[in-house]
């Protein structure tokens, strides 16, 4: 009688888990997928129960989509596995007369969002000669795939083996008075009566920056513009501007064992990635993780090492490419990404993952789920409209979700308004 009972029990779980799928799948075609911002869009959709290994809805969750920043979920996850509890601000070696540095790819180096800089406080209270070392760096200054014409765009900085400043200028200006830090470079201050705006400008292959704006606007900006890196030798002229004493460039790594110095605790950048989608933190995260592990920088080796190693079980092979997602040669699944998501919800503890994923109301999140009960990422390029994160339900339920929109003709406001409608739902009545 007992394991009747149990039988029966099961069998009517079951049953009400298929009608709750069959009666979302219904709500969902007609509500959602029939609107106008996804009728002619390619939608993606699966929602997972990490609780009893259900899915409540799957639409296309095993077909490919460009996800834009959702690809900082991949980087993430990552850095997670990799960089430990804090960032590695670079590797040093000291002997009696001098100190040699090669950079890790630490990003928060002299960024100002980050007052704690152990490295420069290295640097500035040794008395000895200061000495670059390069690190093997089989990197580009630009992602693959990336747009060529963002050169000059604040989200699109240039990535290399020791970031400074967050590898952008901030041009400042109030009323008549213009200024950049750091002010290596040259400014042209132009001012342009027809325009209506203030506009900041990098010459394409150098680092003369300009400045238009109207005089009769008396407000004040901010603008970040990406310099160039450069070589090894343009990060000896970066450093000897910003210590005020003279660095040498070492043509090769002396003999000895380097230390690693430690930066900031790694939560206090996975949050402002997560939060306003930094592209420049999400690809110096892989960076970081690959010199980590091979003192060099190759991010097309540490991908495929952390597909290698921790991504086996991915229902579908991902087409990984970048850290940030400006690429559109990523691939991947809404149901990749449920994947990734509920390894880190399994491993890492909920509330830190409640901080570092952004809310409603904050981050890229501010305008939408005021309510709260999403923790994502979003992702938005021209036609790609993606979100992908956890969603807590009224009854305290914790789903695992990815929404992945392409090919939308429709605003991406319209299509994230959509995508609303269909989380709220879930969350009200399941």
């Amino acid at each position: 009688m007992r394991n009747y009972i149990i039988a029966c029990g099961v069998v009517l779980l079951a049953t009400t888990a298929n009608a709750q799928q069959a009666a979302i799948a219904k709500w969902a075609a007609t509500e959602v997928l029939q609107s106008p911002p996804l009728r002619d869009a390619h939608t993606g959709i699966s929602i997972y129960e990490p609780a009893t290994g259900k899915y409540w809805y799957q639409y296309q969750d095993e077909k490919y989509f460009s996800p834009a920043s959702n690809t900082k979920i991949f980087s993430l996850f990552a850095g997670l596995k990799l960089l430990g509890d804090s960032l590695p601000a670079a590797r040093y070696l000291e002997n009696d007369t001098a100190i040699f540095i090669k950079g890790t790819g630490d990003p928060t180096f002299l960024h100002p969002d980050f007052p704690y800089q152990p490295l420069l406080a290295l640097l500035q209270q040794t008395k000895k000669q200061i000495w670059l070392v390069s690190t093997g760096n089989a990197n580009r200054r630009f992602g693959p795939g990336w747009a060529w014409s963002d050169y000059a765009d604040y989200y699109q900085p240039e990535l290399n083996d020791m970031p400074m400043y967050g590898n952008v200028v901030r041009i400042r200006h109030h009323r008549d008075s213009s200024y950049m830090t750091p002010d290596i470079y040259n400014l042209s201050v132009l001012p342009d009566d027809t325009s209506s705006e203030i506009l900041t400008d990098r010459d394409e292959r150098n680092n003369n920056f300009s400045i238009k704006y109207n005089r009769k606007d008396r407000s004040a900006s901010t603008n970040e513009v990406p310099y160039i890196t450069g070589s090894i030798l343009d990060l000896k002229e970066r450093l000897e501007d910003t210590l005020h004493r003279p660095i040498g460039v070492a043509l090769t790594a002396p003999g000895g064992r380097f230390e690693l110095l430690r930066s900031v605790p790694v939560d206090s950048m996975f949050t402002p990635m997560m939060h306003r989608s930094d592209n420049f933190f999400a690809e110096q995260t892989l960076m970081m993780s690959s010199a980590l592990l091979w003192d060099s920088i190759n991010t097309r080796r540490l991908i495929k090492y952390v597909t290698d190693n921790y991504l086996t079980t991915l229902p579908q092979d991902a087409q990984w490419v970048d850290g940030s997602g400006l690429s559109r040669y990523n691939l991947f699944t809404p149901r990749d990404f449920v994947t990734v998501l509920t390894d880190m919800y399994k491993n890492y503890p909920q509330q830190r993952l409640w901080e570092i994923f952004a809310t409603g109301g904050k981050g890229t999140l501010k305008n939408y789920y005021k309510e709260q009960f999403v923790h994502a990422k979003t992702g938005t390029l021209t036609g790609s409209v993606c979100l992908s994160g956890y969603l807590v339900t009224k009854s305290n339920k914790t789903l695992v979700f990815s929404v992945l929109v392409n090919n939308n003709k429709e605003s991406a406001t319209s299509v994230r308004r959509a995508v609303e409608k269909l989380l709220t739902k879930i969350y009200k009545d399941y």
